[in-house]
């Protein structure tokens, strides 16, 4: 018997969930949901570590430099928890066709720094009505939502489909917080609590707001 359940009160053992990117928040993002028990998790990412990202990936050493960031977060992963069943899938998204791999899962977490993806699998959920989480940070600012397809107003709507602008910065503390929040929305979802559904979460100098969507 798993002891987390013991430990919390409840099983995800029967949950599948998708994170599309590896770096800061995926980390945090996946990291999580293996602690809380997920049946099974799909890991996305095209990229390979650089020494520039090891101030927030957590699951990658000076050692992985170079590496396939997916890969090393599987085998990572699989030693915090064995029976997870982990997947990846080194592609690029781009449209909602590259989302193939997400179908089936009980949500799909967004970890990533640009829209094209974001709109992709803003797309791919609305068509297939799987829950969407979605985070981003710039440095000491970040905002988390999840959005239920047909039910919440979507991410143009919570405004995080906004043009970018400038540089983003990614500063370690609030990619914790942001990736953690993710996270934490998508647990309480597998366990059928949607309160906080379409509302936006906006963490901003230490302190947590909450925004109501109006679609």
């Amino acid at each position: 018997m798993d002891e987390r359940v013991a430990v919390q009160g409840f099983s995800l053992a029967d949950k599948k969930a998708a994170v599309i990117g590896c770096g800061g928040l995926g980390c945090n993002i996946a990291t999580h949901l293996v602690c809380a028990g997920v049946g099974e998790l799909r890991l996305c990412d095209f990229d390979t570590v650089s020494a520039s990202n090891l101030n927030r990936q957590f699951l990658y050493t000076v050692n992985d430099i170079g590496k396939a960031k997916a890969a090393l977060a599987k085998a990572r992963l699989e030693l915090i928890s064995p029976q997870t069943k982990i997947s990846v899938y080194d592609k690029k998204i781009e449209a909602p066709a590259d989302l193939a791999f997400v179908a089936g899962v009980d949500a799909l977490f967004l970890a990533v720094d640009n829209n094209l993806a974001r709109a992709a699998a803003q797309a791919f959920c609305a068509e297939t009505g799987i829950p969407l989480v979605n985070g981003g940070v710039n440095g000491f600012f970040g905002t988390a939502y999840l959005y239920l397809p047909g039910k919440t107003p979507d991410l143009t709507a919570a405004g995080m489909l906004l043009a970018e602008n400038g540089v983003m910065r990614s500063v370690s503390s609030t990619v914790g917080v942001i990736g953690a929040l993710e996270a934490h929305l998508g647990i309480r979802l597998f366990l059928n609590d949607t309160s906080s559904a379409g509302k936006l979460h906006v963490f901003d100098g230490g302190e947590i707001h909450t925004l109501t969507i109006k679609g």
